[in-house]
């Protein structure tokens, strides 16, 4: 987990470089080659997919601090009811949803 925690943060760092910083594509690889454990070929495929998708590293990261903030919500509410398995089908069985949405699962669906 804590390598994975380290990709998306590197991930970040490289996305905010190449399209805020001016960096190239070369100085972007060599950070992820440096501080994560991926391949070059992997480091490389990261690089593409951050300079033809500008902003889905943090769009991913701030989709999953949601997602753990309605969990919370829903332990904190149901206490010893909250089902790990339930929450994640509701989370789930609604797709890809903007964040506005979110409250309402947390408030009516969760409960």
């Amino acid at each position: 987990m804590v390598v994975q925690d380290l990709l998306r943060a590197a991930r970040l760092l490289v996305d905010t470089g190449l399209h805020e910083f001016g960096w190239g594509r070369q100085q972007a690889l060599d950070y992820l080659l440096v501080h994560t454990t991926l391949s070059r070929l992997e480091a490389a495929s990261e690089i593409d997919r951050s300079i033809s998708i500008p902003g889905q590293a943090l769009s991913y990261l701030v989709g999953r601090l949601e997602i753990e903030r309605i969990r919370r919500t829903a332990r904190d509410r149901l206490g010893a009811a909250f089902d790990i398995r339930r929450f994640h089908d509701v989370i789930l069985s609604h797709g890809a949803l903007p964040l506005s949405t979110s409250d309402f699962l947390a408030r009516e669906e969760l409960a």
